[in-house]
């Protein structure tokens, strides 16, 4: 089966290889320049055609041309991932790249890993879009190598960047922000930015959110048809950060970040017939400091180091029914303490070396009976060379891992120790045309969390992590045709593979977590965007993706669910953006296309999940008096009506309005 996957990448590469280079000649907007005496503030994107893995990036600017409000949407624009969506705007939202897994997704907020030691998942639902500079997602190892090692111990990352503040025109500014929608969305937003002297700067911004979230939606059952109104779908959340930065000549740069979240919110839970009673409601603390530095020693060696400290607090509370007969209260205490320290040597002006050290302690308390208080240790150290020239990108890393845990009570996992490669090259084949090849190799894997080594009865202490290696080949144009801007186009051919894969299995009278999965990934990601003049001031930018994977059990062959689609996986996927861009009004169209679905392992009529399209319409409008800047937005999500579900039996809400108003100062 693997050779079957490279014969059908490699096929498709030379497909690709005829497409014409043959167009007027490109600029290679990517290729370095030393400029002096410019001072630079505009902020750096990274160029997806160059990069030798898979990368995929939204800035500020995208987000506010499609009227994207929500991470969760953007994260939705990427090829490759997948969001697990639980219904309503207080469901929780996980992200997975290429089937891997969530627990195989990092998520990173300003260069500093978020973690969830207890299930491995990050709920992104967690952070706010409004602060947010660049979303960027990247598959594989990134070209970037002055990073921590966790970055390196992941098999994609999703990372957020926030805004930082340009104080050219004014010593502060103050921007507050309303938004407002169906079910009871009401989302204030502030933010204050002050400077400092000449070179330390200080920023806060705090939003609230609450919503009813009882949404209808439309119940079939066979021939039976009900009209129903989803319950206990509330949410109420306070979110805030305080960052403060500066530089401290030739000390370097320091910048540190306070981070607090608190919600309360109702689980919904799954649709049963006859049964609309959900009592399930969770409570969710998350506070976490960070601080990073950074020094460029000499002209050959930069140094930077980043400290964190994260309390993470849960409340999980069931009641089986109104009459509260059967109820469950549970809660839940993560802290994690952590340093990384990296440096980056630059021996010639085309070959990098850098070197990474990570160290970190996690810890989980719950008040589950016979709770082992577990302790993790862990530590990760990342080597990493680069060549770099105008044509050619090659990178080599490798990861070391060492983990050690201790227990108050019962059993512990043995040490865990292991090394990780990844190779990547990225090779422009004409030097007067930005057409690059690309391929690229990992090795990767996942310690078990918490809950999968020490859940009540179904967790094991014997459990081996599981790995997961990627292969991945691909091409990618960049450049200017007759009558378009520019046009980027990027598609690649993948195969993963993931061995010991943990699942729960009955055992007797139990269910037990066992390695017994392996898992068979291949697949295709393609991207195109563009931008078109049409006439003025009036033009028309889009961007388009689509995935096609093919991602089967190959565990056992006398099982029914063998070489079957694995569970919320569909073999087809994809998403058009269109913004028309004009003087008197903005309009963007957003169409979101997922193909069939199945919920459980075993591919037949009763675990299937339809297929849907979901269109959203936004139209925004920017004022500008004096220094003063005023934008009003209007969306319609879901515009046609559709029922549809992401999990199977969470209904998503149906047609839904939101508008926003924006002032900045």
């Amino acid at each position: 089966m693997r050779t079957l996957y490279v014969k059908m990448i490699v096929c498709l590469v030379g497909i690709l290889l005829c497409v014409p280079a043959v167009y007027a000649q490109t600029i290679d907007t990517t290729a370095y320049h030393q400029l002096k005496g410019v001072e630079v503030v505009e902020k750096a994107r990274p160029s997806t055609t160059r990069e030798a893995t898979p990368l995929q990036v939204m800035d500020r600017a995208g987000i506010e041309r499609l009227g994207i409000q929500d991470l969760s949407e953007a994260v939705k624009r990427f090829s490759g991932a997948t969001v697990k969506d639980y219904g309503g705007i207080g469901g929780l939202k996980t992200v997975s790249v290429r089937s891997l897994g969530a627990q195989h997704t990092a998520v990173s907020y300003d260069g500093v890993t978020i973690t969830d030691a207890q299930s491995g998942q990050v709920d992104i639902s967690r952070f706010s879009l409004d602060n947010v500079e660049m979303v960027s997602l990247s598959i594989g190892q990134t070209d970037d190598i002055f990073q921590t090692a966790r970055m390196y111990a992941s098999a994609g990352a999703l990372s957020v960047k926030t805004s930082s503040p340009d104080f050219t025109s004014s010593p502060f500014h103050l921007k507050a922000q309303l938004k407002a929608g169906s079910f009871g969305l009401v989302n204030p937003y502030l933010r204050y930015e002050q400077k400092f002297g000449k070179k330390w700067y200080a920023s806060w911004h705090g939003d609230y959110l609450r919503a009813d979230g009882n949404y209808p939606f439309t119940l079939v059952n066979g021939d039976l048809v009900e009209k129903k109104k989803r319950n206990n779908s509330d949410i109420e959340s306070w979110r805030t950060e305080l960052n403060f930065a500066g530089d401290l000549g030739k000390a370097g740069t320091l910048s540190m970040k306070g981070y607090y979240f608190d919600s309360h919110r109702g689980l919904p839970g799954s649709v049963i017939l006859y049964n609309d009673y959900s009592g399930e409601r969770l409570w969710d603390r998350n506070a976490f400091a960070q601080a990073r530095y950074e020094n460029r020693i000499t002209e050959k060696f930069a140094l930077q180091a980043q400290a964190k400290y994260n309390y993470s607090w849960m409340r999980h509370l069931d009641v089986d029914n109104k009459y509260e007969s059967g109820r469950q209260d549970d809660r839940y205490t993560q802290k994690e303490y952590y340093l990384s320290v990296s440096g980056l040597y630059s021996l010639t002006d085309h070959l990098l070396f850098s070197l990474a050290e990570d160290y970190f302690i996690n810890t989980l308390d719950n008040t589950i009976p016979e709770c082992p208080f577990p302790k993790r240790y862990t530590s990760l150290t990342a080597l990493a060379a680069q060549y770099k020239d105008t044509r050619l990108t090659a990178t080599a890393s490798l990861l070391g891992t060492y983990i050690t845990e201790k227990v108050e009570r019962g059993d512990k996992p043995s040490d865990r120790k292991r090394l990780s490669p990844a190779v990547s090259l990225s090779w422009r084949v004409m030097p007067e045309y930005n057409f690059r090849l690309r391929a690229s190799y990992k090795d990767i894997f996942r310690v078990p969390t918490f809950n999968d080594l020490y859940y009540l009865r179904m967790g094991n202490t014997n459990l081996k992590p599981e790995r997961a290696t990627q292969y991945n080949l691909g091409m990618t144009w960049s450049g200017s045709l007759p009558f378009i801007n520019y046009l980027n186009a990027s598609v690649d051919g993948y195969y993963n593979r993931v061995s010991d894969k943990i699942v729960a299995i009955p055992t007797m009278f139990i269910w037990k977590m066992m390695n017994m999965g392996e898992v068979s990934i291949g697949g295709i990601d393609v991207n195109l965007s563009a931008e078109v003049p049409l006439w003025k001031n009036i033009s028309l930018s889009g961007q388009a993706s689509y995935s096609w994977q093919h991602a089967i059990d190959i565990t056992d062959e006398t099982e029914k669910n063998y070489r079957d689609q694995i569970p919320y996986t569909p073999r087809h996927s994809g998403n058009v953006s269109v913004a028309f861009q004009m003087p008197w009004v903005n309009v963007s169209y957003l169409l979101t296309v997922v193909g069939d679905r199945y919920a459980s392992p075993q591919n037949i009529g009763r675990n299937l999940i339809d297929r849907y399209a979901e269109q959203t319409i936004s139209l925004n409008r920017s004022f500008t008096f004096a220094s003063c800047s005023l934008r009003l937005q209007f969306d319609i999500i879901n515009v046609g009506n559709i029922n549809y579900d992401v999990i199977k039996y969470y209904p998503m809400p149906g047609r839904s309005f939101r508008g926003g108003l924006v002032f900045v100062y």
